[in-house]
């Protein structure tokens, strides 16, 4: 996650970036947020324990930055996940070059539900964690890789926990379940570069936005999931996903509204916040919505005290919060047709 913070953006830049808008491939957006309620659908539950697991087993690799033996195994272990879910997998692997020059040996790993349907929805997260702890309070520990189990394996656990479900209930539709590598390789603070570093985050993105897994691939719309687990957290509607997909804000938000999750998804704007759905949106043209972590009242971050630091642990995470943004994903999926 880039180190932009989460800020409360005016309303009216809000209205003029909406009205920006896009020439996306999909209109999914365009129906209506009550289509889902005109029939009954069985939607699968989600079991919060689940996900906690695979998010544990993630960080019992240790950080998974790439270029490192932990890397390498954790994302064996997410392919072979999505393979033993029933998923068709892909390996994407790509030599992408890092802020400093470093050549990283990226993998995007992609898992495909029901390949032949060409009505799908993305869902999206990023498995690599940061290699450094530079918002740590510490500056002895700033060149230090942190654990990233909210910030990463947070919303990998969750997409694992829903390509379960996908397996033993399929949906009316094709459902693609991207794991972006190398989000978090962005250029630290301590680098103190007076450059526009925006384009050194989100690399796995970037590189699948530009050659995606098929040739030709679309889907209606994308969900991104990013520090989803975390205790007392708070998802407002980020900036860049109103500016390219308000109407699938809008579908998810109302879906977490029917569940009685308001106190999680709360109905405010949030800020702008540099992530995997920007390439998705102005790359691949794909609507696509950031469900992130958005404290306006946190002291450090807006993305909680301990983002980008040594305290991104397995201690920082709620079975209630994997439960909220889960069950509201296959809220989502389930209901499209």
């Amino acid at each position: 996650m880039k180190r932009k913070q989460c800020t409360l953006a005016s309303l009216l830049l809000l209205m003029v970036v909406a009205a920006v808008a896009c020439g996306n491939k999909s209109n999914s957006g365009s129906r209506d947020e009550d289509t889902a309620e005109t029939s009954t659908v069985n939607v699968p539950h989600f079991n919060a324990d689940s996900a906690y697991t695979y998010v544990q087993a993630q960080a019992d690799f240790g950080p998974r930055v790439p270029n490192t033996d932990a890397h390498r195994a954790c994302g064996d272990y997410l392919a072979a996940k999505l393979e033993q879910f029933g998923a068709k997998v892909y390996n994407q692997y790509a030599d992408l070059v890092a802020y400093d020059n470093t050549i990283l040996k990226a993998r995007n790993i992609i898992g495909a539900y029901n390949p032949d349907s060409r009505r799908r929805v993305l869902l999206c997260a990023h498995w690599d964690s940061r290699p450094y702890a530079d918002e740590d309070k510490d500056p002895a520990k700033h060149q230090t890789p942190i654990l990233g189990v909210n910030d990463g394996a947070s919303g990998v656990g969750v997409l694992l926990e829903v390509a379960r479900q996908l397996q033993r209930q399929a949906p009316a539709i094709g459902i693609d379940i991207i794991f972006f590598d190398m989000e978090d390789y962005g250029t630290p603070q301590f680098a103190e570069t007076l450059t526009d570093d925006s384009d050194t985050w989100c690399l796995g993105s970037q590189y699948w936005s530009r050659a995606p897994h098929v040739k030709d691939y679309n889907a209606r719309f994308g969900i991104l999931l990013d520090m989803v687990g975390g205790r007392g957290a708070t998802f407002l509607k980020e900036g860049v996903s109103l500016q390219y997909a308000e109407p699938v804000v809008k579908k998810v938000w109302h879906a977490a509204k029917k569940l009685g999750l308001e106190n999680y998804f709360v109905d405010e704007h949030g800020g702008y916040v540099n992530d995997d759905h920007v390439p998705v949106n102005e790359i691949a043209r794909i609507p696509c919505i950031d469900i992130v972590n958005c404290d306006l009242n946190g002291e450090l971050s807006s993305f909680g005290d301990f983002w980008h630091t040594l305290d991104d642990n397995m201690d920082v995470i709620d079975r209630n919060t994997l439960q909220a943004v889960g069950q509201t994903v296959l809220q989502v999926i389930y209901n499209e047709k």
